[in-house]
């Protein structure tokens, strides 16, 4: 007679190897990118030239706790959201 537990660790192993590979295929580098953008955040500062998740291109005036301030032409200041920010083009 076979010993049932050495079957149950059977069975389990691949189980426990896909969730590795799960684990570091998807679920790392989205950490990662997630640390990125929080760091890009944090780094932003008066006269960095950004471009929001809508596709607006600006410089940013000022930095608030929560939100910027944005000059996206020469009469035009919006406030957006930090997360709103899909990429620095230029940091000064």
């Amino acid at each position: 007679m076979a010993n049932p537990q050495i079957g149950l660790l059977g069975n389990l192993f691949p189980l426990a190897l896909i969730f590795l590979i799960f684990y570091f295929i998807l679920i790392r580098p989205q950490q990662k990118q997630q640390k990125d953008f929080k760091k890009m955040v944090e780094n932003l500062k008066k006269n960095d030239q950004i471009v929001t998740i809508g596709g607006v291109h600006g410089t940013v005036i000022n930095v608030k706790e929560k939100t910027l301030i944005v000059r996206i032409d020469e009469n035009t200041r919006v406030e957006i959201d930090k997360s709103a920010v899909g990429r620095v083009e230029k940091q000064v």
